[in-house]
């Protein structure tokens, strides 16, 4: 702190404020345009998951509004085949009312008919992004699947990521027969490959998403839990841990008030990491069949429709949900990787 000398005395000038840890790794992350790109596309794959969650886009992603299979708009309507015509014979009608004596009534009910006669929406030729099979809007379905494989991914990393520091608070802090019984579970956990336990718990849980999002979760905090578990027994020795063991902090808030908020910044990678992660997840239950139910769309689900599609010649539907899919997934990895540099203490020399 420096001392500014005027006419009244010396006068302390204050020291500048670093703003905490959040603050520096704000701003951090800010020197990255990388992972400043990556946020802002992240941030747009959110706005437009919450503008179809309240259904101000996407909302009739099941109507079918164009032809079947109809082309994207640049492609131009698919050619017109020529399925023949048939030559209407010329001359005058024949009187049928010797022959037929319900003929005079023809008329009559033909007129009755056209009160109950429904007119059909006249179908696009063409769609931005083309339609499936039915005729639905592929942009339209594929902001819709970006919807539910977004919430499914986030949630079961949330969830996955609170179960996970939980139990490593546990084990790691109390240690002991607390500590015995945790690893007794992450182990029978990690005993079993992840792709067979995922697929165990889908054939018990029934289909839909808070299904799917139960079985990412309890498959995947096993790594969570074994990297916080580490950084627990890692700060519970430390000196600041234990001066608030001599003022007489508790043991509760030793672990949630002391410890967690500086080993925070692993939970928030890797509930980053395991976003990504759920997301896959999901694609492949969903394309296996064992995902989302049939009343519903994701990526995964357009994927298998599109499969169908492509032995046609259809290749639309399967471009469209890889490119979104694929810029997502890219750019949320990409801001981990900026998140990760911004909040590891070693990579700001702390440690």
């Amino acid at each position: 702190m420096s001392t500014i000398s005027n006419s009244s005395g010396p006068v302390r000038a204050a020291k500048p404020s670093s703003g905490g840890v959040w603050a520096a790794a704000w701003r951090r992350l800010k020197t990255d345009r990388v992972g400043v790109v990556s946020m802002w596309i992240v941030g747009a794959f959110l706005v437009l998951v919450l503008l179809a969650a309240t259904k101000l886009v996407a909302a009739g992603w099941q109507q079918e509004v164009g032809v079947p299979n109809a082309p994207p708009t640049l492609l131009g309507p698919q050619p017109q085949e020529d399925t023949g015509t048939i030559a209407v014979p010329k001359g005058p009608n024949v009187d049928l009312s010797d022959i037929d004596p319900l003929a005079p009534r023809y008329a009559e009910w033909a007129e009755r008919a056209k009160a109950f006669k429904t007119e059909e929406a006249v179908k696009a030729e063409t769609l931005p992004l083309g339609g499936d099979r039915l005729g639905r809007d592929v942009l339209a379905k594929v902001v819709k699947g970006a919807e539910v494989s977004i919430v499914v991914g986030l949630a079961a990393a949330v969830v996955a990521t609170l179960i996970g520091t939980v139990l490593g608070a546990f084990s790691g802090f109390f240690g002991g027969k607390v500590g015995d019984l945790l690893e007794w579970v992450y182990n029978v956990f990690t005993a079993i490959p992840s792709i067979l336990l995922i697929f165990a718990f889908a054939a018990i849980f029934p289909r839909g998403v808070g299904a799917v999002v139960a079985i990412l979760a309890l498959t995947g905090w096993t790594g969570i839990y074994r990297l916080i578990r580490a950084e627990f027994i890692k700060h519970r020795v430390r000196e600041y841990v234990r001066s608030a063991e001599a003022i007489g902090a508790s043991q509760w808030s030793r672990m949630f008030k002391h410890i967690l908020p500086n080993v925070s910044h692993v939970a928030l990678v890797q509930l980053s990491l395991h976003v990504v992660s759920f997301i896959k997840s999901e694609v492949i239950l969903s394309y296996l069949g064992l995902g989302v139910g049939v009343d519903q769309v994701s990526w995964g689900t357009m994927l298998a429709e599109a499969q169908n599609e492509l032995i046609l010649g259809y290749w639309w539907q399967l471009a469209a949900v890889t490119a979104f899919m694929a810029v997502f997934v890219t750019a949320f990895a990409l801001f981990t990787d900026a998140l990760r540099d911004a909040l590891d203490p070693k990579l700001r020399g702390l440690e």
